[in-house]
């Protein structure tokens, strides 16, 4: 690769040695892979949807995807991003790849749900963030003051989110990617309302028989990839996003998207993680689950008396009759990915 030239933490960078003084060492060591011979850096997926994979990323292909970006935000050498998240995963690493491209200045601090604790920063030009992050700097608004633009993924974002965000006039986007295409293709801009996720430069979409998004990504490799998400196409750079295929639950001859169950509930479970599943069931061949994630009760089928009530009344409320999810179970503790993403499972 070429010469390295970037501002890290304040202080110029031109070789590897720079870096390893001012930056964490998992971003030094992604530095080092990328300085390496080789024209491929090792990612891992997430291991959300399955057991997590080593992929072998184009060095070539993640440069095209990070200019994607750097061209939708209109980013340059002056520009400063911000980095918040692990270099062991692939949000973190193209961040570092955009500010390597541009020769610009990134700020690090190690991935924490309490973002811009140890920088004071007058300008960000670019931000990523997980939702629990982005929580707690809707809860510490002083700190949004510096952050233009600002890219969230990693997990569904509330109704409630997404009103304060637009309320709040912040310059926000919802991510769709995966690590095979080095990072989000498309976006789509937080406020209240539903804006679809639209393209990025030079890409386009379609559907298989199932639904899923087929995206044509002419700027990698890859050329195509064939997904597990269920869409609706608005035109053929657009779309709106229902679930995914693999967590999709026939109950009573209709397919119930426990994703749009979950963003529709969201509300009634502040500071309670949980998540909708499936069991087998002889009336209904699959009815709904809603797992809960509660150590002060038993683990297991919750009784009827215990919090069933209060949350069914609730969920009828927003959900149709056939949503609302017949079985509650507690969870002491989910389980969870390396990245920190809840593993859903059937009951």
């Amino acid at each position: 690769m070429d010469k390295l030239n970037i501002n890290v933490n304040g202080c110029p960078c031109i070789s590897l040695d720079d870096v390893a003084k001012v930056a964490s060492a998992d971003f030094s060591q992604f530095v080092a892979e990328w300085l390496n011979d080789e024209d491929f850096v090792v990612a891992h997926t997430s291991g959300s949807t399955g057991t997590p994979k080593e992929v072998k990323l184009q060095k070539s292909d993640m440069i095209a995807s990070a200019m994607r970006t750097v061209e939708f935000f209109s980013l340059d050498k002056e520009s400063v991003l911000y980095l918040n998240l692990s270099p062991n995963y692939i949000a973190g690493k193209i961040m570092i790849v955009r500010a390597i491209v541009l020769n610009a200045t990134i700020y690090e601090e190690v991935a924490s749900n309490a973002p811009l604790s140890n920088h004071n920063l007058s300008v960000i030009d670019l931000a990523a963030f997980v939702p629990s992050q982005m929580q707690y700097l809707l809860n510490n608004e002083h700190l949004l003051h510096p952050i233009k633009n600002i890219i969230i993924g990693g997990g569904a974002i509330s109704e409630k989110m997404k009103n304060r965000i637009g309320d709040m006039g912040i310059n926000a986007y919802a991510t769709y990617g995966m690590t095979e295409t080095c990072s989000h293709i498309a976006l789509a801009r937080i406020g209240r309302g539903n804006e679809p996720y639209k393209a990025l430069l030079g890409i386009s979409f379609s559907t298989d028989d199932r639904g899923c998004l087929v995206a044509d990504v002419p700027h990698l490799s890859i050329q195509r990839v064939i997904t597990n998400d269920v869409v609706v196409l608005v035109d053929n750079h657009s779309f709106y996003w229902h679930g995914r295929w693999d967590n999709v639950v026939n109950s009573g001859g209709i397919k119930i998207f426990p994703e749009e169950v979950e963003h529709r509930i969201a509300q009634f479970f502040t500071g309670t993680r949980f998540y909708i599943t499936s069991r087998a069931s002889e009336k209904w061949g699959e009815e709904l689950v809603l797992a809960l994630e509660y150590p002060s009760l038993p683990e297991g089928v919750v009784k009827h008396g215990d919090i069933i009530p209060h949350f069914v009344e609730k969920m009828r409320m927003v959900l149709p009759a056939h949503s609302i999810p017949r079985i509650f179970v507690a969870v002491r503790k989910f389980d969870e990915t390396a990245s920190g993403k809840i593993k859903r499972r059937k009951f």
